[in-house]
């Protein structure tokens, strides 16, 4: 009998350790994601590359004037390409908002999507978006080869795509401007620079 309460009690020791050591895994694989989480905007090789001209569109707006997209223009431009379904998206819309108030003086920022228009203009009153240019444009998504969203492309005053990528946070859109001001393509690139020297 005593041989079989020892059994048990080791069993139960042994469980105890079970269930600590998978804890432990747990935290260890979320640190281990957190370090290797992508930094910067998520680039893809499709569309215009960076360093090349940009596509050139007038395009209309929903809350203003025809719009021109690419080109020389004297101003940075950013255009962000989004749906009013997109949670993410809308997650953005505060930070959007933010760096287009920041950065007036050397950026445009522009909104782009495609789709029924009444329901653009429906989302742009909720969302408070009439003090940027909302562009309504299936080929302005093509000619940039936006797979996924939410998108961006940032081009510098002469109208060169500058950085671009899939952005899902605050980081990653800001990455776009770290990039240009780096003068790389990505973050990403800048840092396997680094680490090859």
């Amino acid at each position: 009998m005593t041989l079989l309460v020892f059994a048990v009690a080791a069993l139960w020791v042994l469980v105890l350790v079970l269930v600590t050591v998978i804890v432990v895994m747990l935290r260890q694989i979320g640190v281990l994601y957190e370090r290797v989480s992508p930094m910067g905007a998520m680039m893809d090789r499709a569309g215009p590359q960076v360093g090349e001209p940009s596509p050139r569109f007038m395009a209309h707006s929903l809350t203003g004037p025809p719009i021109e997209i690419g080109g020389a223009r004297g101003r940075a431009q950013l255009v962000f390409f989004l749906s009013p379904t997109c949670p993410v998206c809308k997650q953005l819309l505060p930070v959007l908002t933010s760096i287009r108030t920041d950065e007036k003086a050397w950026l445009d920022v522009v909104l782009a999507s495609d789709g029924d228009q009444a329901k653009h203009l429906e989302f742009i009153g909720r969302r408070r978006l009439t003090a940027f240019p909302y562009v309504l444009s299936s080929e302005l998504g093509m000619a940039y080869r936006v797979q996924r969203l939410p998108f961006a492309v940032l081009t510098d005053k002469t109208g060169v795509v500058r950085a671009k990528g899939l952005v899902n946070n605050r980081e990653q859109l800001e990455s776009l401007f770290s990039a240009l001001n780096a003068n790389v393509p990505s973050l990403q690139q800048y840092a396997a620079n680094h680490a090859a020297e």
